[in-house]
């Protein structure tokens, strides 16, 4: 397919700005093949199709966390659907910027995560979703790759928590958060989203202090 110089150029610079972040993302990918394959959890093949399929870091984390720790399915299911809902505004804000027709940007809408979002975002709003796609395709294959080395080499690494792969992940959203802090608004915003999890963290489920947070950025609609 031939593309516009232009389309190519934001698909290249996506993909090029997603690489730093890609390796975090496949160190967590690791960490978390490691863990469906030790102490009980979800098994080799379905952690590998799991990462290719559905590609939610945390959301397929906390899964593998809850079903390793002999939790429930329904428990791991439950933990997965709060985390991902934070998507839901996610998407809203994109879904205007995603190219092509419904299947084209149904596919594209796949490789919205928190990372290629962030990368996509032009300020006030505004979206690349040629940006978002190059950025996603990188992504997605250090996720899928960290966790195909990670069930692979799952014996020979032993624990996860003794790997300190755990770091990757909030290092990795600290990167992200640091780009958005452009005003006072956004500090005020990032750091009544941070107390919100923290108070939350003790005493609620996996995901509803993610998302109980994400009200902070209401304050966003509120104008001098």
């Amino acid at each position: 397919m031939n593309l516009p110089p232009p389309l190519r150029f934001e698909l290249r610079r996506g993909a090029v700005t997603a690489i730093p972040l890609a390796i975090a993302v496949g160190l967590f990918g690791v960490s978390f093949g490691v863990l469906s394959v030790s102490t009980g959890g979800i098994g080799a093949l379905p952690a590998i199709v799991m990462s290719a399929s559905t590609f939610a870091g945390s959301a397929q984390f906390a899964a593998a966390s809850i079903v390793a720790g002999g939790g429930q399915p329904i428990a791991a299911i439950a933990a997965a659907i709060l985390l991902n809902a934070r998507y839901l505004p996610i998407g809203v804000s994109i879904a205007r910027s995603l190219p092509g027709g419904p299947l084209r940007r149904f596919l594209g809408a796949q490789l919205v995560v928190d990372e290629s979002w962030a990368i996509a975002s032009s300020g006030e709003g505004r979206f690349d979703g040629h940006r978002l796609i190059g950025a996603g395709i990188v992504l997605w294959l250090a996720w899928l790759g960290g966790t195909v080395v990670g069930v692979l080499g799952g014996d020979a690494l032993g624990d996860p928590a003794s790997l300190g792969l755990d770091a990757a992940f909030p290092a990795l959203f600290l990167a992200l958060v640091v780009q958005q802090l452009a005003s006072r608004q956004a500090v005020a915003v990032a750091l009544l989203g941070a107390a919100i999890a923290i108070a939350l963290v003790p005493f609620t489920p996996p995901g509803v202090p993610i998302i109980a947070a994400a009200g902070a950025a209401l304050m966003g609609l509120v104008r001098r």
